[in-house]
């Protein structure tokens, strides 16, 4: 059974720091463009940034400069790397990718930035 699991979130104050982790594991043959999407509360789920199998990425105008996302193929893990955190940063963080050519999220994880 394929399963995508997030750690790394907390309680931080702003401008800190925090690393968000996504492990895949399961039997997989397939992983295509991985991404970390985030939702705070009353607001739609938005991307944050993705990542391409081939290293490619993308970021929301929003945490470009500040965010950095990274994968390891190897280990079939993702990296959100966040830097000057800021309140509006406050959202739950998830994961989302295609394994084995189906469509798999993670549980979430609570980021929460403090002024």
């Amino acid at each position: 059974q394929v399963q995508l699991v997030e750690s790394g979130g907390g309680l931080v104050q702003a401008g800190g720091s925090l690393r968000l982790s996504c492990a895949a594991s399961g039997s997989i043959f397939s992983i295509k463009a991985m991404g970390w999407y985030r939702q705070a509360p009353g607001k739609q789920r938005e991307l944050v940034a993705d990542i391409t199998s081939d290293m490619r990425t993308r970021y929301a105008d929003s945490v470009k400069d500040r965010f950095t996302i990274s994968r390891d193929n190897a280990k079939n893990t993702m990296y959100l790397q966040m830097n000057s955190l800021k309140p509006e940063d406050t959202a739950v963080y998830y994961c989302n990718t295609a394994i084995n050519y189906h469509d798999y999220w993670g549980q979430g994880t609570q980021v929460t930035v403090s002024s």
